[in-house]
């Protein structure tokens, strides 16, 4: 069994063939994807992640403003993504949200202000946090400290598709975070990722694959899709010296346990 704990699945690039997705990822071994909203909070971006994720068994959602688009994040946006945080079972966390320094499609003041106030409405709601994270490391970890510190209601959250550093694993997993690897764990050039990977004890990792994006080596190139996991966690498998079967049952397990969900049958 493998779970996919980060796709996007409700683009348009899968509206030809997402059934078949599905279907291709079921037969793959992929038992739960988790479905992350992203995109304009006003233009039923968030929505249409929520429906595909209600629509197909096994399939999660996340709603929240991504860095990317902090600047839309006003006082109607807040209160649109919490109704529809509140609106399934299907809904089972808040993300991703974050910061995101590389592209700057935010002003950096605003994606912190933004950052930290999502960050108090999941704790609020009792849903725990996606968290994307870029060429950000100190500046994530600084807010997560000062938002939590002292916090009540904090679910946790998960670290998605990992890209820093051994010190920012290290301050993430003190804070109690999953962290989850994406297919570019598996370039050629990524080394130095790898080895964070292999730093990061079994039970605290997830496995994903950002889809459409970041399609994993053999595949790269092509676009990409849950059923593709399973080569990422190969390449993760590999790097922790257990089998890949053994490798999806311990992550799988992994997602279950955090998200408290009944881990389905294949």
């Amino acid at each position: 069994m493998f779970v996919d704990s980060h796709a996007h699945i409700d683009g348009e690039e899968y509206d030809a063939d997402r059934d078949e997705v599905v279907a291709r990822a079921r037969e793959a071994g992929v038992v739960a994807i988790l479905n992350v909203g992203t995109g304009d909070p006003q233009s039923g971006a968030l929505e249409r992640a929520v429906k595909v994720a209600e629509h197909y068994e096994g399939v999660y959602a996340a709603v929240g403003v991504h860095p990317h688009d902090a600047r839309l994040f006003d006082e109607s946006a807040a209160e649109r993504v919490r109704e529809l945080a509140m609106s399934t079972k299907r809904v089972i966390a808040w993300g991703e949200i974050g910061l995101d320094y590389h592209y700057d499609n935010s002003p950096r003041e605003v994606q912190r202000e933004v950052f930290a106030r999502q960050l108090r409405m999941a704790c609020e709601l009792k849903l725990p946090v996606i968290i994307h994270s870029r060429e950000a490391d100190d500046d994530t970890v600084e807010i997560l400290r000062a938002e939590w510190e002292g916090a009540e209601e904090v679910q946790g959250g998960i670290m998605h598709c990992f890209g820093g550093g051994c010190e920012m694993a290290a301050s993430v997993l003190e804070l109690g975070f999953l962290i989850s690897f994406a297919g570019n764990v598996t370039f050629k050039k990524a080394e130095a990722l790898r080895d964070v990977a292999r730093r990061v004890p079994l039970e605290r990792l997830l496995v994903e694959t950002d889809c459409p994006f970041l399609t994993p080596v053999p595949f790269r190139g092509r676009r990409n899709e849950p059923a593709r996991v399973v080569e990422t966690a190969r390449c993760l498998a590999e790097i922790h010296g257990v089998e890949v079967e053994a490798f999806g049952r311990i992550t799988t397990g992994n997602f279950h346990r955090f998200f408290k969900l009944p881990v389905l049958e294949q």
